[in-house]
């Protein structure tokens, strides 16, 4: 089969670009913003990319349009597609009826956590023989690829995916995660957040409980017993096996933590062993907590899992170490919710104790542009040093609809808004001195903001 995947450079239809191509189709697709890395990943798959969505692609003759949710009503290629009554499907029912299918699936949903989540299960049931295929919305370390359909074997039965609750195409407004019909679901946490697409917190529950649906009796849900959101959508009905993990009191998995970061897997009472690794933060813990009964469930014995975990190398983008200059040290992440933040400035000041954290802060997500949640920023901060806020200002597609600084006001001089990203990185230099832990936090590339304060550092020195 001949595919064209309108939409080919967003992370999630890379990878399914990589999958078919692995799966033995011929692959070609476009986006209107070809370049490195991805462009580079998928030409080396011996993918073909188009700049653009001109018209003139039908000439390609594919024998299906695979589209995906950034393509709207409007564009020329999907405009001439539709009027031509070419045949085309989304992104998540290709994967569910060409990849998923006969696979035991395993599906990460949540607000927070998936792609570490992912990573984390994924990893479990490679060291543990199970050779599984996954579609990750990152690059997981221990893999260095963010796709496969399995490692020695192809045909492997088991596939992980991280499960986005984001609507499917313009023409499907469900959830993707619906597409994937796992049989063993974690509901990792549920938050309100893609004000662009829902309403309110109860719209995103009803989409969680949609997947909860397509579970089948044989199937289990691995639900976070904390969130009132989860206790909402598995009350509303459950027709397979739920374990439940977190601290509630009614829970099957629970953990008790170390002053090192290592923590106590129980499971039903009974301690099952320790987990011993170099990750930071509460929801890290929770993640692994999650992968673990995950794992479980296919078989993977906990001890088992426990003894992957000290292997887990994160993902790129979660607390990566980007560089060290005269003992400053500048990190990355993928936060961009509030909650996100909080959690992600917290893993860090556990590690680092009393020194002093730079928070870099570019509030760029679909949400987060519309200030729904800018309120909620300067809460999520407030563990930081000195906070310097990056939005940009105009018409362009990244530019803020409110003022930045004014939603950091309350955390008084310790923070700035920015603008103009070299006068941020002018002030994040100037500000910095040796023991200090630069982070910078976005879920796009921020410019490549990381490798410009390293280079502010080592051209200017720092002060001692």
């Amino acid at each position: 089969m001949h595919i064209h995947i309108l939409g080919i450079c967003g992370t999630f239809m890379g990878g399914l670009a990589v999958l078919a191509k692995q799966a033995g189709h011929r692959v070609t697709g476009c986006d209107a913003n070809v370049y490195p890395p991805m462009s580079t990943q998928l030409e080396a798959q011996g993918i073909e990319l188009i700049e653009g969505f001109g018209p003139e692609q039908i000439s390609l003759k594919p024998d299906l349009f695979v589209v995906g949710n950034v393509v709207s009503r409007g564009n020329p290629l999907m405009e001439e597609i539709l009027n031509r009554g070419l045949p085309y499907t989304s992104g998540p029912q290709w994967i569910g009826e060409h990849i998923l299918q006969g696979k035991w699936v395993l599906a990460v949903a949540g607000t927070h956590g998936k792609t570490t989540t992912s990573s984390m299960l994924a990893w479990i049931l490679e060291d543990a023989g199970y050779d599984p295929g996954f579609l990750i919305g990152g690059v997981p370390m221990n893999f260095g690829i963010s796709a496969r359909l399995g490692g020695k074997n192809a045909d492997s039965p088991f596939f992980v995916i991280e499960a986005d609750e984001y609507d499917t195409a313009f023409f499907d407004k469900r959830s993707k995660f619906v597409h994937y019909h796992a049989k063993t679901a974690i509901l990792n946490n549920l938050e309100y957040d893609h004000a662009d697409i829902f309403p309110d917190l109860a719209a995103i529950e009803t989409q969680f409980h949609h997947l909860v649906r397509t579970v089948p009796g044989v199937g289990r849900l691995v639900a976070n017993g904390d969130e009132e959101s989860l206790r909402r959508v598995v009350a509303r009905g459950c027709w397979s096996e739920a374990e439940w993990f977190g601290g509630a009191a009614q829970s099957d998995w629970s953990l008790a933590d170390h002053a090192d970061g290592s923590f106590d897997v129980i499971f039903q009472g009974e301690n099952a062993g320790t987990v011993k690794w170099s990750l930071t933060g509460a929801h890290n813990r929770m993640n692994a907590l999650a992968a673990i009964a995950a794992a479980r469930h296919v078989g993977v014995p906990v001890t088992q899992a426990i003894a992957s975990l000290a292997q887990f190398g994160n993902v790129k983008r979660r607390m990566e170490l980007r560089g060290v200059v005269n003992d400053i040290a500048v990190y990355d992440d993928f936060a961009h919710h509030p909650t996100a933040i909080a959690t992600t400035v917290a893993g860090l000041r556990k590690k680092v104790g009393s020194a002093r954290i730079l928070a870099v802060l570019e509030p760029r997500s679909n949400t987060m542009k519309l200030g729904t949640m800018k309120d909620a920023l300067p809460g999520s901060l407030a563990d930081a040093d000195l906070v310097f806020g990056y939005g940009a200002k105009g018409g362009g597609k990244d530019a803020l609809g409110w003022d930045l600084g004014a939603a950091l006001m309350p955390l008084g001089t310790k923070a700035q808004a920015f603008d103009a990203l070299d006068a941020l990185v002018a002030a994040v230099a100037r500000a910095a001195r040796p023991g200090d832990q630069i982070l910078a936090m976005s879920n796009g590339g921020f410019g490549g903001v990381h490798q410009k304060i390293l280079d502010a550092l080592n051209a200017g020195g720092v002060p001692k």
